[in-house]
């Protein structure tokens, strides 16, 4: 019986240690706090979403509401530099980063990963249109985010049209 409580206590203990240690491992290497868009309750998301489509009356709820690193992100993704600006010099420069890292920039694509924020890794790879990144969120069932993606997804088709319609090039 000894021998019994012995080996639960021991396979307890080192099961505990393995935990501690994946959770040290795994934690960023950085001095940045970063943040997620997991951080936010649905509502503010949908408000998100919302203002990613364009809508201006959720990006002024956003920014009236103490969310202007949402509003900024919104801005950025649809190519506010000001904004964009504003995201990498605030603290929220890991929004600053999804936008680039969605529009595909290999140096914001690198910065994600080393910072190990891996849901905005994917996020951005989701809204690029990467199979595995849009079939994570779709196992996973996070609708919220799926909405997200499509809605940011659509918005860099129009500007990749715009870019090619000759009739709205500046000269």
């Amino acid at each position: 019986m000894l021998w019994l409580t012995l080996f639960f206590f021991l396979f307890t203990t080192a099961k505990i240690c393995f935990f501690a240690f994946l959770y040290y491992f795994c934690q960023p290497k950085t001095n940045i706090m970063a943040h997620c868009l997991t951080d936010y309750e649905p509502k503010i998301l949908l408000a998100l979403c919302e203002s990613l489509k364009g809508d201006t009356k959720f990006t002024d709820f956003l920014f009236q509401n103490g969310y202007p690193e949402l509003a900024a992100f919104s801005a950025a993704v649809h190519s506010d530099t000001e904004a964009l600006h504003w995201l990498l010099k605030s603290n929220y420069p890991e929004f600053g980063v999804l936008s680039n890292a969605i529009d595909g920039e290999e140096n914001a694509i690198d910065w994600l990963q080393k910072n190990r924020l891996n849901f905005l890794l994917l996020f951005a790879a989701a809204c690029r249109k990467e199979d595995n990144a849009i079939r994570w969120f779709v196992n996973h069932k996070l609708d919220i985010f799926l909405m997200m993606i499509r809605t940011i997804h659509d918005e860099l088709l129009h500007q990749s049209w715009d870019s090619s319609d000759v009739h709205r090039r500046r000269v």
